[in-house]
């Protein structure tokens, strides 16, 4: 289902983070801002939360060391005992190579799909961007124009130093 957004292009990092201030601070809320590189301090001005991927790094680390003990204790100790010089079957100071080793693959892999997911990077899903110029040199801010005075936030935004500011369909 695509909306209708107010798009307001920037060439510069300082003028978007001003404007962010301002089109907060007017009560206008902003739904995405797109950056050609991450913009110190933006996040923090846009509101967003702490993100929740060390908890899921943690979690796959977690299943990854639980894996690992688990299939070393059944191969070593119930599957197939050997006696290798004299050692016996389960000697656990040999399990922490293996268990390090497969800890970090299955917490690299786990966040690698977890990033996707959580970023809708999935693929075959087209890129989501209000311009094509976001990727090269421009910034830009998106304002959904459902509930807000268009003509208003259009000349707040030029007021602040947009190059552009023009309307939208998209499904962002």
């Amino acid at each position: 289902m695509s909306k209708h957004y107010i798009i307001g292009v920037f060439g510069d990092e300082e003028p978007l983070l001003e404007a962010v201030k301002e089109v907060r601070a007017s009560g206008t809320r902003i739904h995405e801002v797109y950056t050609p590189f991450p913009v110190h301090g933006l996040d923090e001005l846009l509101g967003y939360k702490r993100s929740r991927l060390p908890k899921a790094a943690f979690l796959f680390g977690c299943l990854g060391f639980t894996l690992a003990i688990t299939m070393q204790t059944w191969m070593l100790g119930i599957d197939w005992p050997m006696n290798i010089g004299g050692k016996p079957a389960l000697a656990w100071p040999d399990f922490v190579p293996v268990s390090f080793e497969l800890t970090v693959l299955i917490t690299a892999l786990g966040m690698v799909g977890t990033y996707l997911v959580a970023c809708d990077f999935i693929p075959g899903n087209e890129a989501k961007m209000p311009d094509l110029r976001v990727t090269s040199d421009k910034f830009c801010m998106a304002i959904e124009r459902d509930g807000t005075n268009a003509a208003a936030v259009t000349s707040l935004l030029n007021k602040l130093g947009a190059e552009e500011v023009h309307e939208k369909e998209l499904e962002l």
